[in-house]
Protein backbone atom coordinates (compact mmCIF):
# COMPACT_ATOMS: atom_id res chain seq x y z
CA UNK A 1 0.00 0.00 0.00
CA UNK A 2 1.28 3.11 -0.88
CA UNK A 3 1.93 5.96 2.13
CA UNK A 4 0.18 9.69 0.90
CA UNK A 5 2.28 11.79 1.51
CA UNK A 6 1.88 15.44 3.53
CA UNK A 7 3.80 17.20 0.96
CA UNK A 8 4.70 16.78 -2.32
CA UNK A 9 8.38 15.99 -3.20
CA UNK A 10 11.47 16.54 -5.39
CA UNK A 11 13.03 13.40 -6.61
CA UNK A 12 16.75 14.73 -7.88
CA UNK A 13 17.98 12.71 -11.28
CA UNK A 14 21.11 11.85 -9.79
CA UNK A 15 19.00 10.22 -6.53
CA UNK A 16 17.84 7.35 -9.39
CA UNK A 17 19.90 7.34 -11.98
CA UNK A 18 21.55 3.43 -12.89
CA UNK A 19 24.73 2.48 -13.94
CA UNK A 20 26.97 5.08 -15.39
CA UNK A 21 24.94 6.27 -18.09
CA UNK A 22 21.73 8.85 -18.06
CA UNK A 23 19.14 6.17 -17.37
CA UNK A 24 16.63 6.73 -14.06
CA UNK A 25 14.49 4.63 -12.26
CA UNK A 26 11.66 6.12 -10.51
CA UNK A 27 10.33 3.27 -8.16
CA UNK A 28 7.04 5.25 -6.91
CA UNK A 29 6.10 3.12 -3.63
CA UNK A 30 9.82 4.73 -2.51
CA UNK A 31 8.53 7.96 -2.95
CA UNK A 32 4.43 8.15 -2.01
CA UNK A 33 3.18 7.92 -5.76
CA UNK A 34 1.39 4.96 -7.52
CA UNK A 35 3.41 4.79 -10.55
CA UNK A 36 6.71 3.89 -11.64
CA UNK A 37 8.91 4.28 -14.53
CA UNK A 38 12.59 4.18 -16.21
CA UNK A 39 13.98 7.35 -17.94
CA UNK A 40 15.77 5.87 -20.94
CA UNK A 41 18.82 7.96 -22.65
CA UNK A 42 20.19 5.54 -25.29
CA UNK A 43 23.00 5.89 -28.19
CA UNK A 44 22.10 4.08 -31.43
CA UNK A 45 21.80 0.49 -31.25
CA UNK A 46 21.03 0.36 -27.66
CA UNK A 47 17.72 -1.01 -26.32
CA UNK A 48 15.77 -2.79 -23.40
CA UNK A 49 16.15 -6.47 -23.92
CA UNK A 50 12.86 -8.61 -24.10
CA UNK A 51 10.73 -8.98 -20.85
CA UNK A 52 7.64 -8.65 -19.31
CA UNK A 53 5.26 -7.29 -16.45
CA UNK A 54 2.35 -8.55 -14.57
CA UNK A 55 0.71 -4.49 -15.61
CA UNK A 56 0.23 -2.83 -18.71
CA UNK A 57 3.51 -0.30 -19.49
CA UNK A 58 3.26 2.82 -21.76
CA UNK A 59 5.82 4.80 -23.36
CA UNK A 60 6.25 8.26 -24.38
CA UNK A 61 9.28 8.64 -27.03
CA UNK A 62 11.07 12.06 -25.92
CA UNK A 63 13.66 12.36 -28.64
CA UNK A 64 14.61 10.41 -31.42
CA UNK A 65 13.60 7.09 -32.66
CA UNK A 66 12.56 3.54 -31.23
CA UNK A 67 11.59 0.19 -32.57
CA UNK A 68 9.42 -1.74 -29.84
CA UNK A 69 8.65 -5.54 -30.55
CA UNK A 70 5.42 -6.10 -28.63
CA UNK A 71 4.45 -9.32 -28.77
CA UNK A 72 4.46 -9.80 -32.39
CA UNK A 73 4.27 -6.99 -33.23
CA UNK A 74 6.89 -4.46 -34.23
CA UNK A 75 6.51 -0.53 -33.78
CA UNK A 76 8.34 2.51 -34.84
CA UNK A 77 7.87 5.58 -32.92
CA UNK A 78 9.50 8.44 -33.22
CA UNK A 79 9.22 12.27 -30.71
CA UNK A 80 5.93 12.87 -29.70
CA UNK A 81 4.83 9.43 -29.86
CA UNK A 82 3.05 7.02 -27.28
CA UNK A 83 3.44 3.26 -27.57
CA UNK A 84 1.22 0.50 -25.30
CA UNK A 85 1.88 -2.87 -24.09
CA UNK A 86 -0.36 -5.08 -22.24
CA UNK A 87 0.46 -6.83 -19.01
CA UNK A 88 2.52 -10.48 -19.10
CA UNK A 89 3.41 -9.64 -23.51
CA UNK A 90 7.06 -9.77 -24.31
CA UNK A 91 8.37 -6.57 -24.96
CA UNK A 92 11.34 -4.52 -25.65
CA UNK A 93 13.00 -1.49 -27.92
CA UNK A 94 15.65 -0.58 -29.42
CA UNK A 95 17.17 2.89 -30.99
CA UNK A 96 17.15 2.24 -34.52
CA UNK A 97 17.62 6.18 -34.96
CA UNK A 98 20.66 7.97 -36.05
CA UNK A 99 21.15 9.94 -33.06
CA UNK A 100 20.35 9.64 -29.33
CA UNK A 101 16.79 8.29 -28.22
CA UNK A 102 14.73 9.52 -24.88
CA UNK A 103 11.66 7.71 -23.74
CA UNK A 104 9.80 7.30 -20.35
CA UNK A 105 8.91 3.93 -19.51
CA UNK A 106 5.91 4.34 -17.69
CA UNK A 107 4.89 0.88 -15.27
CA UNK A 108 0.98 0.64 -13.96
CA UNK A 109 2.42 0.18 -10.53
CA UNK A 110 4.45 1.56 -7.37
CA UNK A 111 7.50 -1.29 -7.85
CA UNK A 112 8.68 -2.62 -11.18
CA UNK A 113 8.36 -5.90 -11.20
CA UNK A 114 10.11 -7.14 -14.67
CA UNK A 115 10.77 -10.95 -15.76
CA UNK A 116 13.87 -11.07 -18.22
CA UNK A 117 12.62 -13.58 -21.24
CA UNK A 118 16.23 -13.04 -23.01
Amino acid sequence: MIDTLAEPTLVGAAQIGIGSGLTRRFEGAEHGAGISYFFVDNQPGQGARLHWHPYPETWVVLEGEATFVVGDRRIVATAGDTVTGPAFVPHKFTNTGGGRMRLIGIHSSAVIIQTDAE
